[in-house]
């Protein structure tokens, strides 16, 4: 039999638990914000994570439906859109990444940990809130600086003719 015309993995599983488990490890991913599974799954569930976090930055209520139905649980789409995707408006693509780490031990299997590139606890969330002035700020004065004396110009030397 020819392999021609045959793309992706199918990891041993119907096509409604084969998305069921994508979705569940998309929805680990941004609760835990880094997993660890095997990596053929690694591999599956990068692209589908990258696919919800631009919907996400879009973040209008079309693309936030769209991210509840791509992931299991409303809390984890709502963090996804809410908190992580302000995090990650500096880039455009390749927010996740994928290290081997040590074979399983039981069946030896190569596992691999997905997480975000970015650091998300350091990155601000949201704009910080404007300051209101109360009447004791608003009336500090500062003082001008002293108006400087424009340098003097050097004298040209005379031109004799």
């Amino acid at each position: 039999m020819h392999r021609h015309g045959y793309k992706g993995s199918k990891f041993h599983r119907e096509r409604d638990q084969r998305n069921a488990l994508i979705k569940g490890l998309a929805d680990s991913l941004v609760k835990y914000e880094s997993i660890e599974t095997t990596l053929p799954k690694a591999k599956a569930v990068v692209p589908y994570v990258e696919k919800l976090i631009t919907k996400a930055k879009k973040g209008d209520l079309h693309n936030r439906r769209m991210v509840i139905q791509g992931l299991q649980t409303i809390e984890s789409a709502h963090k996804l859109v809410d908190e992580i995707a302000p995090k990650l408006k500096g880039r455009d693509s390749g927010h996740l990444r994928i290290e081997k780490t040590a074979p399983r031990r039981g069946d030896n299997a190569q596992l691999a940990r997905v997480s975000f590139v970015d650091d998300l606890q350091s990155a601000p969330v949201a704009k910080a809130a404007a300051k209101v002035e109360t009447p004791a700020t608003a009336e500090v004065v500062t003082p001008k600086p002293a108006a400087k004396k424009p340098a003097a110009k050097p004298k040209a030397a005379k031109e004799t003719k």
